[in-house]
């Protein structure tokens, strides 16, 4: 009951937004669905129910991980656009409400089924209904933007589909039963053509690492994040990514039972190195912060990507940052938003001392941009280190130098755009406008920082075993 609570709840959330005729009321509304949202999973993760008898739900501890990160992150955006959608009262805020809650119900699914065809409808929902919040400023940039999300990620997970047909057809060609269930799958994995397999982990990783922005299938998220506002981007980059990753997570669960694991690794961490190489190259200085943070993102799938790749000690640092990186880009892409609002600006030309014209915003961004750089005393801090150290134990020494130096360029080209940004002079040309920082526009990111602080400190025993548990699912069996 309680998962179904966890679909079926943010839909009618959805239906009360539709209905309601006053743009003043539906961010509570939707606060208060999220609000509740969140208390669900919490119950669920305190008492978990079992297996469906037809085994198509089974939320076990990687949903647990990816379905907590997504639930806190979509609750703190609601309570941010209490403040932020009273600044944008020429626009209607029906379409956002409402695609934020149906993105919550389908993120839900994702996290909950053990149905591929399943989880890939439910993937395909978040795409469909986060384009019209992409388009939300109606204007030729973001309208270009939209068609290029919808395009390429659409391509991405039909290419998708196409590997879960060749994984059932595998099924087929061994004349087991067939099915999509992970279970089924797993179960009779040793008797599955393995060119049929082999072909299909080649469209899923492709598939699912588009809709993740793994470089070279990135190239939607530049024009998508920088056009979307900050909410958006902050559900873009620390909700929608970590649901693609769950999604190559199931991909590996079934390597592992294959035992194809080592073909697979392979090429997670060639995507991932490759990914965080362009987005060395294309941060150092770039004129729009907003593009950078974006860029930010693609570095920081490709870390996950590595982490995966090298398994072992790496998974668990991999799972981490599951939550280390979502919550970092929710503190940036939300004062972010803050700071566009005020400058009226996304440009880095007009864009200087953030700091003194809005000291919590600036003073956000700032931060954000230490913690999301891996610095620490900060969670992503522990997550990077986790697979970097476990690259040099495994003695994948290029891998790992390759690793640290990417960071490195990183770090040095963020600072470059963020440093002037936060702590320089305003040019005297630059707009002024009559945003200023306001409770729940600042509180939002406040919390979300104090978090990626905290669990860089000080991980709670119960999250803690919860990512060993994940991570126990995903090792290499003799």
């Amino acid at each position: 009951m309680l998962l179904a609570a966890l679909i079926i709840l943010p839909l009618f959330g959805a239906l009360v937004s539709w209905l309601i005729p006053y743009d003043r009321l539906r961010p509570k509304v939707l606060s208060l669905f999220t609000f509740a949202h969140l208390g669900i999973t919490i119950q669920l993760l305190t008492f978990t129910p079992p297996e469906s008898p037809d085994g198509w739900f089974h939320f076990d501890a990687l949903g647990k991980i990816v379905l907590l990160s997504t639930s806190l992150l979509f609750l703190t955006c609601a309570f941010y656009s209490i403040g932020y959608l009273k600044y944008r009262r020429e626009r209607s805020n029906r379409v956002i409400c409402i695609g934020m809650l149906v993105c919550l119900s389908a993120a839900s699914l994702v996290t909950i089924t053990h149905h591929l065809g399943l989880m890939w409808v439910a993937l395909e929902t978040t795409t469909i209904f986060m384009a019209p919040m992409i388009y939300f400023n109606r204007n030729a940039r973001s309208i270009e933007a939209t068609w290029k999300y919808l395009l390429i990620c659409s391509v991405g997970v039909a290419l998708a589909l196409i590997g879960l047909y060749f994984l059932a057809y595998a099924t087929i060609v061994a004349q087991v039963e067939p099915s999509l269930l992970l279970d089924d799958l797993m179960r009779d994995a040793g008797k599955l053509s393995s060119g049929w397999v082999h072909a299909a982990f080649v469209f899923l990783l492709v598939g699912f690492g588009t809709k993740m922005g793994l470089a070279p299938l990135h190239t939607w998220k530049p024009d998508a994040y920088g056009e979307a506002p900050g909410l958006v981007g902050a559900l873009l980059s620390g909700g929608l990514v970590n649901l693609a990753f769950l999604a190559l997570l199931r991909v590996y669960q079934l390597c592992l039972a294959t035992r194809e694991i080592a073909f697979f690794q392979n090429a997670l961490i060639g995507m991932g190195l490759f990914s965080m190489i362009v987005a060395a190259v294309f941060m150092a200085r770039q004129a729009d912060f907003k593009r950078m943070l974006a860029y930010s993102s693609v570095e920081h799938v490709g870390i996950m990507a590595v982490a995966l790749g090298l398994g072992g000690k790496a998974i668990f640092g991999a799972l981490f940052h599951v939550f280390a990186n979502g919550l970092s880009k929710g503190v940036l892409f939300l004062s972010s938003g803050n700071i566009h609002r005020s400058y009226n600006s996304k440009s880095t030309d007009h864009v200087r001392g953030a700091l003194r014209r809005l000291p919590w915003s600036g003073g956000l961004f700032l931060a954000g941009f230490i913690a999301v750089t891996g610095s620490p005393p900060f969670a992503p801090f522990i997550s990077e280190f986790t697979v970097v150290s476990s690259a040099f134990i495994q003695g994948r020494y290029i891998v790992g130098t390759l690793f640290l130096v990417s960071l490195g360029i990183i770090f040095i080209g963020m600072a470059l755009t963020v440093l002037p940004m936060v702590m320089g002079e305003a040019p005297p040309d630059s707009e002024k406008t009559s945003y200023r920082d306001s409770f729940w526009m600042v509180a939002a990111p406040l919390f979300l920082l104090l978090l990626v602080f905290l669990l860089g400190v000080w991980i709670p025993a119960p999250l803690m075993t919860l990512l060993k548990d994940g991570a126990a699912l995903l090792e290499v069996r003799p």
